[in-house]
């Protein structure tokens, strides 16, 4: 906005060649003059009275014309009364046409010599229109920047932030700003050298970057002329293939010629090209010399002659044969997705071809190993390039996993548009707002509950309330939906978002039944849902509903990385494969159609953006632009094959399928042309013959791989050749209390009940607390102790408590312990036992356990204490001998109703414990 006047309309008017004083009322003037509307009006019944399909088609045409007196009125006479742009006679008047030249010459004689006369108005019109039209449109182009860009530039000054384009732009405002030429002194300073790489990617303002830090370098004579400096720039313009990203290809070459002026009376400049190929064999090369003559080397510069540096490294290209496209398409199914190929479409036949292709190789194939042998072809080997993530890439994924080869995945993953990570964020919206109706349609939709449309509707329809409360009243008929849905909902609120997902994917088996339903490539999506929940739960605490918002509001794309460590397959772009090498490198995708994709707008003489008018309407300055954009598209067309070409480093194979009105210009027939002038020969293999140019020893197919798909394992031991056993589930330790047999005496009246085990717990509390504190004080930490009770119920408990621990003072001394946490495996048991000793004493050679019992009847003689007590107190013994085997150990019990202590014999606890159950 700022470099092209921003809304200055004049300056837009002048660059495509009108004057800014014209108006559409000008226009329309020119196009209709007073009664030619009414004229007009007249004619559709005059002309039905033709024979001619033309007349009558002009007769509803004219009817259907505005009747007030706009622009749009002007660009229907056009299209009713002028030549086609691709005619001989583009925009022309059709008088030698219009009407039909007998009704012409017959019945309408009366009338021809007005509606020629208007004709030639529309067409005088029609010349205004187009370059206004642009006008207008580029005009609010511009509007529209000077009012965005402003505004988008403050938002990051409020944020803070920087784009990569900022970096870019303040780093050339800061070189070039004349009032800050100390920085490019003190810079000077700092600078012997400057190293460019990959300088065909550079964009224009970069160079403009460059050019301000190598101005000293090549300004002649300066202040340090002693010194050695040099500007070294390294760069193939015939890769470069980022013009998206504002590489300009023939800036490479203006910018060493400027180089060249202005070192011309220094050291100069030196520009040397190295044609030699470090990666490729000598066919491969040969094929890209031949494929890239004539036409087809504008773009890479013309003809180029490559030297292979392992020139007796053996090599081959081969070209399929197209696939071609069948009379007629086989008819998807009624229920398949409308974006769907028909089975028998050539684009499924070519993904499925290079797939059974690859597994062939995979069993049988060799490639040129490091030291001259040939070995076997390994996943890693193998690169499959094509123009774009189209259908052919999804689809050479689907049958390569389809097949079980080991294969990478697409290389960039939109995380968002994976059918099974919609599914899984639909469930988790679910789970954070249970009245979320749409979210709980999509989820029992899912593979995860598998419901069918007729299920959902028969649940959905007619219901009164939210979808939920109308599944849970009807549980009967969707009980195990339910079942889950309340798993779900009950892990929700306790569970991070991974552990959710993982409960999900994992427990209740939904990572098998998405991949089975949706295909093994789902497998990429899910997991990297799980990468992006680990990720979320590090950057602060973790929560479900800020976990979605986050997965909701983020287009989050992953790019693989593109090594062979992992020895897998890789498919990706001819973009994202720059820079790489591959033993084997499949280009199947090389007939695009010619509908790509129209800009918004192209740019004119000085980069200034225009609207790109459609082919109809573009004045000749649109025109131009739209055809330098055409031939700059063509040319880097012609490098990213080159570049796609050159990542073969042993074999090339080249495949396409037929489309409707493809393209003259195609990859295909320029490789074909190619080969024929390096002369390749018709190979027949199986069921197929293949053109294919092949320069050394090749040896013939090895014995087939068991399986076929394997990847190169290291040795392991036998323990990982086989299934691992069943997990034996560990027994929870059970409590001492709890080993059965009965807890009372006979005729005790509280017996076990609840009210005895609380006033048991009560008074355990105060043995725990009461003997630490003063005896003053006992009766207000009573009161607390026991919160809730009243004074009345409070005294006896405590009278209870007061007069045991003056019985037994040794008992409650200091140096005891109370509450005292045990854990121990007991043979006896066959499994562990965990609980709590209430009284402890340890002493040098004896160690004391005591229990303390509050049960209304209490037994005179070790043999009548209750079977469930003796059980517990064995347990103690076997437990505490393991702590302390070379000390006496004392089992004892405190009866807190006549306080008195009774010392077990470890006989008769022993054998009670033999007697416990042991599951």
């Amino acid at each position: 906005a700022d470099k092209f006047g921003g809304t200055d309309r004049g300056k837009i008017c002048a660059h495509i060649g009108i004057g800014a004083d014209l108006t559409a009322e000008d226009i329309v003037e020119t196009a209709i003059r007073p009664g030619d509307l009414e004229f007009l009006a007249t004619l559709p019944d005059i002309l039905r009275a033709s024979d001619k399909p033309s007349d009558q088609k002009m007769a509803v045409k004219i009817a259907a014309l505005p009747a007030v007196g706009s622009l749009s009125v002007v660009q229907t006479l056009a299209d009713i009364f002028l030549y086609g742009k691709k005619t001989k006679s583009p925009f022309a008047a059709r008088t030698d046409k219009t009407p039909t030249k007998d009704f012409r010459e017959g019945p309408f004689a009366p009338y021809t010599p007005r509606l020629h006369q208007i004709m030639v108005q529309v067409e005088q019109a029609f010349e205004l229109f187009r370059p206004f039209n642009a006008v207008e449109k580029t005009f609010t182009l511009h509007d529209f920047a000077a009012a965005f860009l402003p505004s988008y530039a403050a938002a990051k000054d409020a944020a803070g932030v920087l784009d990569f384009d900022d970096l870019i732009l303040k780093a050339r405002a800061l070189l070039q700003d004349q009032g800050l030429a100390w920085v490019l002194y003190r810079l000077d300073g700092g600078i012997n050298h400057i190293l460019v790489d990959e300088a065909q990617d550079t964009s224009p303002a970069q160079w403009q970057v460059i050019d301000a830090l190598a101005a000293e370098i090549t300004s002649g004579k300066g202040a340090r002329d002693a010194e050695q400096r040099s500007l070294f720039v390294v760069g193939d313009k015939k890769q470069s293939i980022y013009s998206f990203q504002g590489a300009d290809a023939r800036a490479f070459d203006l910018m060493a010629d400027r180089f060249g002026r202005q070192l011309e009376h220094g050291p100069g400049l030196q520009r040397r090209e190295l044609t030699h190929s470090f990666r490729s064999s000598p066919a491969i090369l040969k094929a890209v010399d031949c494929v890239f003559q004539g036409d087809m080397a504008t773009g890479i510069g013309g003809d180029v002659v490559h030297h292979a540096f392992q020139g007796n490294l053996p090599g081959r290209v081969d070209l399929w044969p197209k696939v071609p496209r069948p009379e007629t398409l086989e008819d998807p199914a009624w229920n398949d997705p409308v974006d769907r190929k028909a089975a028998n479409d050539p684009v499924i036949t070519l993904a499925e071809n290079i797939a059974t292709n690859i597994l062939e190789i995979l069993k049988t194939g060799t490639v040129p190993g490091e030291k001259g042998e040939f070995r076997r072809v390994t996943p890693g080997d193998i690169l499959i390039l094509v123009q774009r993530r189209s259908v052919l890439f999804d689809n050479i994924i689907r049958c390569c996993k389809g097949l079980e080869l080991p294969i990478a995945g697409a290389d960039r993953l939109k995380v968002n548009a994976e059918l099974a990570v919609r599914d899984l964020l639909a469930l988790l919206s679910f789970l954070a707002l249970p009245e979320d109706d749409l979210s709980l349609a999509a989820a029992l939709k899912s593979p995860v509950f598998g419901w069918s449309e007729v299920d959902l509707f028969k649940l959905a329809h007619g219901r009164a309330g939210f979808l939920w409360a109308t599944l849970r009243d009807r549980d009967a008929e969707h009980s195990e939906t339910v079942a889950r849905l309340w798993a779900f909902l009950n892990a929700a609120d306790f569970m991070r978002p991974f552990e959710l997902l993982e409960l999900i994917l994992t427990r209740f088996d939904g990572r098998r039944a998405l991949v089975s339903r949706l295909g093994p490539e789902a497998e990429d999506g899910i997991n990297e849902l799980l990468n992006q929940a680990l990720a979320y739960e590090q950057s602060g605490v973790p929560s479900l509903t800020g976990f979605l918002t986050r997965a909701n509001s983020e287009d989050v794309e992953i790019k693989r990385q593109s090594d062979t460590s992992s020895d897998l397959i890789r498919v990706m772009t001819v973009h994202g494969a720059k820079g790489l090498e591959s033993s084997i490198v499949f280009l199947p995708d090389t007939i695009r159609g010619s509908g790509n994709r129209q800009e918004t707008f192209v740019q004119g003489e000085g980069g200034i953006p225009l609207w790109n008018i459609s082919d109809d309407l573009a004045p000749d300055v649109v025109v131009d632009a739209k055809e330098m954009k055409s031939e700059s598209s063509a040319e880097e067309r012609q490098r990213l094959l080159y570049v796609a070409m050159t990542r073969a480093k042993h074999w090339l194979i080249v495949g396409g399928a037929e489309i409707e009105n493809a393209p003259k210009d195609n990859w295909y027939d320029a490789v074909a042309a190619g080969l024929t002038r390096a002369g390749a020969t018709p190979v027949t293999e199986g069921d197929q013959t293949v053109t294919r140019l092949e320069i050394g020893d090749w040896p013939k197919p090895l014995s087939p791989k068991t399986g076929g798909t394997e990847t190169n394992l290291p040795d392991i031991g036998a323990i990982f050749q086989s299934d691992a056993p069943d997990s034996i589930k560990a027994a929870r330790p059970r409590a001492p209390s709890d080993l059965g047999g009965a807890k009372s005496m006979p005729g005790d009246a509280s017996g076990d009940t609840d009210a005895a085990k609380l006033r048991g717990s009560q008074l355990h509390r105060l043995f725990e607390h009461l003997p630490a504190l003063p005896r003053p004080g006992w009766e207000a930490a009573a009161s607390q102790l026991l919160e809730g009770l009243s004074p009345d119920d409070i005294q006896p408990l405590l009278a209870e408590a007061d007069a045991c621990i003056d019985a037994v003072p040794e008992v409650f001394a200091p140096g005891s312990l109370a509450e005292v946490d045990i854990f121990a495996k007991i043979p006896a048991l066959k499994g562990g036992i965990s609980g709590a000793i209430d009284r402890l004493i340890v002493e040098d050679v004896r160690v004391r356990a005591i229990d303390f019992k509050s049960t209304a009847v209490v037994p005179t003689q070790q043999n009548d204490v209750p079977e469930g007590i003796l059980r517990q107190m064995g347990a103690y013994l076997e437990a505490l001998e393991q702590v302390w085997p070379a000390r006496a150990i004392s089992i004892e019990i405190l009866w807190t109703a006549t306080g008195k202590l009774m010392v077990l014999e470890h006989a008769i606890v022993r054998k009670a414990l033999a007697r416990a159950p042991t599951s």
